[in-house]
C-alpha cells in the first residue's frame, strides 16, 4: 500500500466528517437528523410488524401505511401505549415509545438551545437599520446622554427624529443606561446596535447612507483621536457610499490630530476640537462674567440658537443696513457656499447667494421688514470708547490637560507684564507646567504643588489681589463626581476668604456634570463652565447645521469677530426709554453687531439676572448704569 492509499479517508471517516459538517450548520440541521431518525424507526418498526403478522389482541392487523401512522402517533404521545393489547404489539409498541420520548426530548433541548440563540442574537442589535433621514452616533462617550436631549429639543413639536446608535457595548446596557440617565426622553426614539464603528460590515447595519446626519464621539480609551479618524475613514471612504453629500461632526481631542482628520474626511466632516472649545469658552468667560451663559444660549436648542437661513428681501442691502429691518431674529452675520463672515464690515453688498447668519428662537419665526428699517432714537447713542486695557495678575487652581491650552489662550489677551500663578497637586503636574513657563513674552507662568481644597493653602496666596481666578477640575485623575466635589470644596474656600476680606473676587470655575452646576451656585462664583454639556451642545447643534463650526472658529478666535458684554452706557444714555432697534444703531456705528443684553433684576444689592439674547426688538426699556449689552465685535 503505497502513501497515497494510506492517506485515503475511509468510507467511515467520510461520514462522520459530513455529519459532522451537518451538525454546525446548526438548529435547522439538529431538527432535520432528528426527524430522519424518527422517520427511520417508524418504518423499521412497521415493516417488522407486517412482515411478522404483528396485530393488537382481538384487532385485526393494519396495512405499512397505517401501521407507520399508529407507530407516529406513539413516537408523539406515550400515553398512547396503554390502550395497546397483546404482548408481542405491545412490545414493538413499547420500544417505539421509548425511542420517541428520546427524540422529542432532544429536540425539546434543540428547540430551547436555538430559541435562546436568537434571543442572544437580537440582544446583540446586529440587525440592519432602515430607517431614512436619521441621525447616527457613533461611538460612545458621558457626551451621548446631553446629545440625545438636544436633539429631543431640536425637534420638539415635531415628528419624532430616530437616533440610530453603534458601539462596541452590549445593547441592552446602553438602552438601560439611556433610561436611566434620560428619562422621558421625548422627541426622539433611540435605536442601539452592537458593532465596531471602524468595521465596514458593522457600519453598514446603520445605514449611513441614508442618514441624515451622522455624529462620530471620541470614546473613553487611550488613544481616542485614532479611533475617530479610522471611523471617519471609514464612513467617508466606504466602497458602497451612496453619491450624496454626507453631514458629518466628529469630536476630536488633540489639536495635532486635527489636520489628519480634514485630510480623511474633507469638506463633508465638521471637526470638533473638545478641549480647545472649552478652553476658549473658559477663558471668555474669565474676561467676562456671564460670557458662557451666551454660549451656553446659542448652542442649547432651548431659547434662541443660530440659524443660516435664505431670507428673502435682503439682497440688495448693506450688511449695516439689514441690521435694522429685522422684527424677529438678530442678524449676525452672513454665510456664502464656502465661507462664513461674522460681523463683516458694514458696507458689505448682500448678494441673492449670501445666507443669513441670524440668532432666533427658530427658523420659522424669521422675519424682517420688507426692507424697511425701524425708527431709532439718534439723540441717546452714546460714543463713549472703552477704557485702556492693563496688565492682569492670574490664579489658576487645579491642574488636567487643558491647562496648557487654557494658558495659551490667556497669553493672546493679555498685556505684557501680565502674570499667572497655578497651583494643583495632580500627577504630571510639575513636568507638564514646566513646559509653558517661560513660553509666552506677556504672560509669565509660576508654579506651586499644594493641595487646592485647604485654606491652608489659599489663604497665603491672598487670592482677593488677583485680579481673576479660574478653578479646574482634576478630570485626568478622577471621575466626574469626585472632580466636581474637589472644584466645588475648592470654590467654597474662595468664597470664605473673599468673605473673611471684604473683597469680591472673579471667579470662573470648569464643572463636569451640569447637574452640580445647581450645588455649586452657593459658592457666589461668578461663571461655571460645564465642560462636558458644551461638547454635546456643539456637536448636536453642528449635526443639525453644516455652519456651525466655521462660526464658532470665528466667535473664538482672537483674530475674528468675538462676543463681548459691554456697559450700556458705551453706547446709549442711561434712564431713558429706549427700543433695542436703537441699541443695534449705535452698536453699527461702532462697527459692532448687537445681539443682546444684560439686565441688573435688583440694581440696589447688585443682584444680576442671566443674559437675555435676541430680546424684542420694539419694546421701551430704560436701561440702568448697570445694565450691559452683549454685542459682536473686531476688538
Amino acid at each position: 500500500m503505497d502513501q497515497d492509499e494510506r492517506q485515503k479517508p475511509s468510507w467511515q471517516e467520510r461520514g462522520r466528517y459530513l455529519f459532522d459538517k451537518s451538525m454546525s450548520a446548526g438548529t435547522i440541521a439538529l431538527i432535520g437528523w432528528l426527524a430522519a431518525l424518527s422517520l427511520v424507526i417508524i418504518i423499521i418498526a412497521s415493516a417488522f410488524i407486517v412482515i411478522a403478522g404483528i396485530a393488537p389482541e382481538g384487532g385485526e392487523q393494519h396495512g405499512f401505511i397505517e401501521t407507520g401512522w399508529e407507530s407516529l402517533m406513539r413516537t408523539l404521545d406515550s400515553g398512547t401505549v396503554g390502550g395497546d393489547n397483546g404482548w408481542p404489539y405491545r412490545i414493538v409498541m413499547l420500544v417505539v415509545t421509548i425511542a420517541g420520548i428520546f427524540i422529542f426530548s432532544a429536540l425539546i433541548g434543540v428547540l430551547s438551545s436555538g430559541l435562546e440563540a436568537k434571543i442572544a442574537e437580537l440582544r446583540k442589535g446586529r440587525s440592519r437599520v432602515l430607517e431614512q433621514g436619521h441621525t447616527i452616533i457613533l461611538n460612545w462617550s458621558p457626551s451621548l446622554v446631553d446629545i440625545l436631549g438636544e436633539l429631543a429639543l431640536a425637534n420638539e413639536g415635531q415628528k419624532a427624529a430616530r437616533v440610530v446608535i453603534l458601539a462596541t457595548r452590549d445593547k441592552v446596557e446602553m438602552e438601560d443606561e439611556i433610561a436611566a440617565k434620560a428619562p422621558g426622553l421625548k422627541g426622539v426614539d433611540v435605536i442601539c446596535r452592537s458593532g465596531d464603528p471602524c468595521d465596514l460590515n458593522d457600519l453598514a447595519i446603520v445605514n449611513p447612507n441614508a442618514a441624515k446626519s451622522i455624529i462620530v464621539l471620541a470614546p473613553d480609551g487611550d488613544d481616542p483621536d485614532a479611533q475617530v479618524i479610522k471611523t471617519i475613514l471609514a464612513v467617508t471612504n466606504a466602497p458602497d457610499r451612496g453619491a450624496s453629500r454626507l453631514q458629518v461632526v466628529a469630536e476630536i481631542r488633540e489639536a495635532h490630530n486635527i489636520e489628519l482628520a480634514r485630510t480623511v474626511g474633507g469638506d463633508e466632516v465638521q471637526l470638533v476640537l473638545a478641549d480647545d472649545l472649552i478652553s476658549r469658552i473658559l477663558v471668555q468667560s474669565t474676561r467676562q462674567s456671564g460670557l458662557s451663559g451666551v454660549f451656553a444660549e446659542l448652542l442649547s436648542f432651548e431659547g434662541n440658537e443660530i440659524y443660516t437661513h435664505k431670507v428673502e428681501g435682503l439682497a440688495g442691502l448693506t450688511f449695516g443696513d439689514a441690521l435694522g429691518v429685522f422684527e424677529e431674529g438678530a442678524l449676525i452675520g452672513l454665510a456664502g457656499e464656502h465661507e462664513v463672515q461674522l460681523n463683516p464690515p458694514m458696507d458689505t453688498l448682500i448678494s441673492d447667494t449670501d445666507k443669513a447668519v441670524v440668532v432666533a428662537q427658530d427658523r420659522q419665526g424669521i422675519r424682517i421688514r420688507s426692507g424697511v428699517r425701524a425708527d431709532i432714537d439718534a439723540s441717546v447713542i452714546c460714543n463713549s470708547q472703552p477704557t485702556a486695557a492693563a496688565p492682569k495678575r492670574i490664579l489658576m487652581l487645579g491642574w488636567n490637560r487643558r491647562g496648557p491650552a487654557i494658558a495659551s489662550e490667556l497669553s493672546r489677551y493679555t498685556l505684557p507684564g501680565s502674570s499667572l500663578m497655578v497651583v494643583a497637586d495632580a500627577p504630571q503636574f510639575e513636568a507638564e507646567v514646566a513646559k509653558i513657563t517661560g513660553a509666552f513674552d506677556n504672560l509669565a507662568v509660576t508654579h506651586q504643588v499644594k493641595d487646592t481644597t485647604r485654606e491652608a493653602t489659599l489663604k497665603p496666596l491672598d487670592v482677593t489681589s488677583f485680579h481673576h481666578v479660574i478653578v479646574l477640575g482634576y478630570t485626568d485623575n478622577m471621575a466626574a463626581q469626585s472632580a466636581d466635589t474637589r472644584t466645588l470644596v475648592a470654590l467654597l474656600q474662595l468664597r470664605k476668604l473673599s468673605e473673611a476680606a471684604g473683597k469680591p473676587i472673579n471667579v470662573v470655575s470648569e464643572m463636569l456634570d451640569a447637574r452640580n452646576r445647581a450645588l455649586a451656585e452657593v459658592t457666589r462664583a461668578d461663571d461655571f463652565v460645564v465642560s462636558n454639556q458644551l461638547v454635546s451642545l456643539m456637536l448636536a447643534q453642528a449635526s443639525e447645521n453644516r455652519y456651525i463650526s466655521a462660526i464658532f472658529a470665528d466667535l473664538l478666535d482672537e483674530e475674528g469677530s468675538e462676543v463681548y458684554v459691554r456697559p450700556i452706557t458705551d453706547y446709549v444714555a442711561a434712564g431713558k426709554p429706549v427700543s433695542f432697534y436703537t441699541v443695534i444703531e449705535a452698536a453699527r456705528r461702532r462697527g459692532e453687531v448687537a445681539f443682546g443684553h444684560k439686565i441688573t433684576v435688583d440694581a440696589a444689592n447688585r443682584k444680576l439676572g442671566g443674559v437675555v439674547v435676541n430680546p424684542p426688538r420694539h419694546e421701551m426699556r430704560r436701561y440702568l448704569p448697570t445694565d450691559s449689552v452683549v454685542v459682536l465685535a473686531r476688538s
